[in-house]
Formats: C-alpha cells, sequence, structure tokens
C-alpha cells in the first residue's frame, strides 16, 4: 500500500546559517533540505559514523573537504552537483548565492563534532 500522506509535518530546524527540513528521519537513514543564506557558513566538522550523500537543487556554494583540518581543498559547486561527507572528513560549505541542498544520510543526526564556527558554537552538537 502507497503511504503518500505523511503523519506529521516534517520538522523545521532553525540555524544561524538558514535552516534545515528534516522530511525522513528512521533507524536506517535521514533526510534533509538545508537552506543556507548567501554568505553564511556551516561549521568546520566531521563525523565519527555519520555518512553523508548531498547534491546541490539550487544556488552555489564553496565545498571545502579534506582529511583533516590542515589538509583542506576548496571547489565552488554548481546546481545539479553531488558530493559525500564519509566519516572523519572534515568539511563545511558556504552559500555564494542562497542555495538548497539535499541530503541523504545514515541516521545519527547527533553526530558532530564541531571544529571551527562563526557563530560561537564548539563541541559537540545535538543539532
Amino acid at each position: 500500500m502507497i503511504d503518500a500522506t505523511a503523519p506529521s509535518a516534517p520538522r523545521i530546524v532553525e540555524k544561524p546559517w538558514g535552516h534545515e527540513t528534516w522530511f525522513a528521519h528512521t533507524d536506517q537513514y535521514a533526510g534533509k533540505l538545508l537552506v543556507v543564506r548567501a554568505g553564511h557558513r556551516l561549521s568546520l566538522q566531521y563525523h565519527d559514523e555519520k555518512d553523508e550523500s548531498c547534491y546541490l537543487l539550487s544556488g552555489r556554494l564553496l565545498l571545502v573537504q579534506g582529511p583533516d583540518a590542515d589538509s583542506l581543498e576548496e571547489i565552488v559547486l554548481e546546481p545539479g552537483v553531488r558530493w559525500r561527507n564519509t566519516p572523519g572528513v572534515v568539511h563545511t560549505i558556504e552559500a555564494i548565492e542562497d542555495a538548497t541542498v539535499l541530503e541523504v544520510s545514515t541516521p545519527q543526526l547527533d553526530d558532530v563534532v564541531r571544529l571551527d564556527d562563526r557563530y560561537g558554537r564548539s563541541g559537540t552538537t545535538t543539532h
């Protein structure tokens, strides 16, 4: 049987850089839309277990990734580009213009280790 109706509305999580819309969170996977305002950057972070696959739906982003905070590379992304953040990979994104990212991941949404954050958040987080 097709389940085309959600038992509840998606969860909106406000962030200093924009917001997340959580449209799926099960014991096996999670799905989010990240809306990042132009000029804003997510924290420089990594995950111990969480594995993320991302797809840029709209806008332009600067993707920063590397094996550690001292070995980061940068690339500008256009809509239609995908990337992956595997466990242990240090990463962040910065919106060059307003951007929307589709993120599908393993379910460990609390698995965030922040290394740097322009909004004063630090350490690990629960969102």
